[in-house]
């Protein structure tokens, strides 16, 4: 038995107009989960890249330390180098001008460098040329001077010569010269 004239619709639980409406909230979901995702992910990103730029930079600070202490020291070997290459050229000259006073007559046999002195060893005809040839100009740099002398088998002599420089006066020396040095470094 049918009381309706028309056949009955097929009717959906949910609507064709709650099914657009929920699509819209679907999709707009998605669209902020999305977006809370990748928010997440590239604040994830900038705390690494944060966090790999604070290694570089100490690794980087690291480096410059090193170079400091590098420079300082490579610093300290130029000033050892210039020290000592002055001290060198001093010696050298000191060595020249010590040949320099020795007079034709008189021979070495040995010279000794001591830090605050000179020890000479050598031959002499007489001991008058000795003191007035060597042993004066010996007197004149040196503040101590002690010699010696030895018959020779050829009726010369030898001679030994032991020469000081009290410390006192060589500090005071060094003084001078490292203050003339540094006038003539300003005059430059």
């Amino acid at each position: 038995m049918k009381y309706s004239y028309i056949s009955p619709r097929k009717k959906n639980v949910i609507s064709s107009d709650l099914q657009l409406l929920l699509s819209f909230f679907g999709i707009t979901l998605s669209m902020l989960f999305l977006t809370y995702f990748f928010l997440v992910f590239k604040d994830y990103r900038f705390a690494q890249n944060t966090q790999e730029i604070i290694q570089k930079r100490a690794e980087v600070e690291a480096g410059i330390e090193n170079m400091k202490k590098q420079i300082t020291f490579i610093e300290k070997e130029v000033l050892l180098y210039e020290r000592v290459n002055t001290k060198n050229t001093v010696l050298k000259d000191s060595i020249a001008n010590l040949f320099d006073l020795v007079p034709q007559r008189i021979t070495l046999s040995e010279a000794s460098l001591l830090k605050n002195g000179l020890i000479l060893h050598g031959i002499t005809p007489n001991k008058d040329v000795y003191n007035f040839m060597l042993q004066a100009p010996l007197r004149s740099i040196f503040n101590r001077t002690y010699s010696s002398f030895y018959p020779a088998p050829n009726g010369w002599l030898k001679f030994v010569s032991t020469n000081y420089i009290d410390e006192d006066d060589m500090e005071t020396n060094v003084t001078k010269s490292d203050k003339e040095e540094a006038g003539s470094k300003d005059e430059d």
